[in-house]
């Protein structure tokens, strides 16, 4: 594949940088690394790309804050962290992007937010309206009501999500580890990385450590390749890597990035909002069985039958709790 494969039609891209990306050597935000990407998101802005930004970092901006000599351990410590680390990791993300004139606006989503079909709507509408008018939307869980994201993933998952909703070309998982190998890059040294896949094969989310990641954050490799194995299921291509300078972004979309590219230009078209709701967030209150013929004309068409359509069928629903 080569990258101009990954320039054609993108023109909306979700970055996605975590706590790693973010921190120092004592875990606390470090300014000059955020400074350094807000330059690389202004780049890839001047050159007409709508971008949402997904950034961890809030425990750690927070936790000195209150005292803690270490980020904290426990939930509580890590939701206060939070709490006051959000209101300054926005203000430093807001005087960073003054400087290049860009309007930034903050949406702190749950899980509920996706799983409730009328507020993943408001969700899609709220972020289209900000892209329209050229505002770069900055987005983060709710960490300090939700419990999920303390071991979800540092916001991986939530990247993916996000850029289905959005109906993105491109989501860029930026971290300190540059790429996907075949095994751990630390303790063999004849490891090969990959720079394209066309899929992301069951192999190598079966044998990627969840644990391999950085101290800092709640996300692994392990979780940066379900998030991209999400995305490609709603049509959005995805980088796993790093990179520095301003020209880092612009880079990686032309397909010169250290990391690694996944996805193939035959990937499906991104998934109506509607059916994104359908297919990973609606919660399960029954099961419909459906004959053969009825399944080959969903899994070809995507059309959806009623019952009395299908030959031999049974609808079973469940009351709700």
């Amino acid at each position: 594949m080569k990258g101009k494969d990954w320039i054609m039609n993108t023109k909306r891209v979700v970055v996605k940088i975590g706590s790693s990306s973010l921190t120092d050597a004592h875990g606390q935000l470090d300014a000059e690394k955020l400074e350094d990407h807000v330059a690389a998101i202004a780049r890839l802005a001047s050159s007409g790309y709508q971008i949402v930004l997904v950034s961890s970092g809030a425990i750690a901006a927070g936790y000195s804050g209150l005292g803690y000599p270490a980020r904290p351990v426990t939930i509580a410590g890590k939701q206060a962290a939070a709490a006051v680390g959000q209101v300054m990791l926005l203000n430093h993300y807001a005087r960073a992007f003054h400087k290049y004139g860009i309007t930034i606006a903050q949406l702190l989503l749950a899980r509920q937010d996706f799983e409730r079909r009328e507020q993943m709507s408001h969700a899609y509408s709220a972020l289209s309206e900000l892209l329209k008018r050229s505002v770069i939307p900055i987005i983060n869980e709710n960490d300090s009501v939700s419990l999920e994201e303390l071991t979800f993933g540092d916001n991986d998952m939530l990247s993916a999500l996000v850029s289905g909703l959005i109906h993105a070309d491109f989501l860029a998982i930026l971290t300190d580890v540059n790429g996907l190998y075949d095994k751990n890059p630390n303790e063999y040294d004849d490891a090969i990385r990959y720079h394209y896949l066309d899929q992301l094969p069951d192999h190598l989310l079966n044998e990627t450590s969840a644990a391999s990641g950085s101290k800092v954050g709640t996300g692994g490799m392990k979780s940066k390749l379900c998030a991209a194995r999400t995305a490609l299921s709603l049509g959005v291509r995805t980088f796993i890597g790093t990179g520095k300078g301003t020209d880092k972004l612009v880079a990686i979309i032309k397909g010169e990035g250290d990391g690694t590219y996944i996805g193939s230009r035959e990937l499906k078209p991104s998934l109506k909002v509607s059916k994104q709701w359908i297919a990973l967030h609606s919660p399960v209150s029954g099961k419909i069985e459906i004959d053969d013929g009825a399944v080959q004309a969903l899994m070809e068409k995507g059309k959806v039958y009623c019952p009395p359509a299908c030959g031999k069928s049974r609808v079973i629903f469940m009351p709700e709790k």
